[in-house]
């Protein structure tokens, strides 16, 4: 029952329709008619449904078997839904899930012992697990091709799923966390090892660009470290210079 209502919470906040043409405004602005995408953490598909709205061909990831099944009743039938999270190696692993804030489950464990110190997350539990498939970026470029952007959302387990890319891809971008600067500070590194990378960032759902010129990882880092712990998360993205 709690997983229902979790399920619910999640609709009832990311298929706000402010929210979905937003981000579709913001898409049809990045992406062109025949893009290849991933949206590695779909969850309730609303950046999958604003990528291909723009016209973009989308492969979505979710590894949550209540919302993998939503999706595949729910989503058009020309996205590729992938049952599966994104990491370093092709495996099975064990994910923390919480019934009621399900956009919070994690595969990182430090992630989940350290949320309870971090604002935002007190009311949070993490009161079940789940076993999941893991899949690689490589795996899925070798059987989908080269995408022209990548889209991770999985709540601090970035810098894992970065460590299955082994190329620079044309964009990606990456869920930043106020309360965890020393996650976002790994995943600028690697960045920065895979491609000339330049930056920019989207705060909450908001679907628009912070600067209007892209900044440099030292920029970025900079800014990062100005967020208190309190301040909503939001999007880093990065596209190849």
């Amino acid at each position: 029952m709690k997983s229902w209502i979790g399920l619910l919470r999640s609709l009832a906040i990311y298929h706000d329709p402010r929210k979905l043409r937003a981000w579709r405004r913001f898409y049809r602005e990045i992406l062109a008619p025949g893009d290849l995408v991933f949206d590695v953490g779909a969850h309730v598909g609303t950046r999958a449904r604003a990528m291909r709205a723009a016209g973009a061909r989308v492969v979505a990831l979710e590894p949550q078997a209540l919302f993998a099944a939503w999706l595949r009743q729910t989503l058009p039938r020309d996205i590729v839904l992938v049952e599966a999270a994104a990491g370093g190696a092709e495996a099975e692993a064990e994910m923390a899930v919480s019934s009621r804030h399900p956009t919070v489950s994690s595969l990182r464990a430090d992630f989940v012992s350290g949320a309870a110190a971090a604002p935002g997350f007190g009311h949070v539990r993490w009161d079940r697990a789940e076993r999941v498939r893991v899949v690689t970026l490589d795996g899925l470029i070798a059987a989908h091709g080269r995408p022209a952007y990548v889209k991770i959302d999985v709540e601090g387990f970035e810098l894992e799923v970065l460590s299955g890319l082994s190329a620079p891809v044309p964009m990606l971008s990456v869920e930043y966390l106020p309360g965890f600067p020393h996650l976002s500070r790994a995943v600028v590194a690697r960045l920065t090892e895979l491609g000339d990378y330049r930056f920019n960032a989207v705060a909450g759902e908001g679907g628009r660009f912070l600067w209007a010129e892209w900044r440099g990882a030292e920029a970025a880092l900079d800014w990062l470290a100005s967020l208190p712990p309190e301040a909503p998360s939001g999007d880093l993205f990065v596209r190849l210079r």
